[in-house]
């Protein structure tokens, strides 16, 4: 079994959050982001966890979301 990535790109988040690169830039740079952001290096990496926790408190199915770990 492969091992799945448990994290996506801001902008990939952002785009899943209905907003733009500046704008998703713009919040993570300021600590405003809708959900947790790591700073990996000189790259922000949004954990899925995270952002499937948001989407689903906002009443949303998280069908839109890839599958890149297991919800166990």
């Amino acid at each position: 079994m492969a091992s799945r990535p448990l994290v996506v790109g801001l902008i990939e988040a952002g785009r899943m959050l209905g907003m733009g690169r500046t704008t998703a830039y713009r919040l993570a740079k300021t600590g405003q982001f809708p959900c947790p952001v790591l700073r990996i290096g000189g790259r922000y990496a949004v954990p899925l966890r995270g952002l499937r926790a948001l989407l689903g408190s906002a009443g949303q199915d998280d069908g839109d979301l890839p599958d890149h770990g297991s919800q166990g």
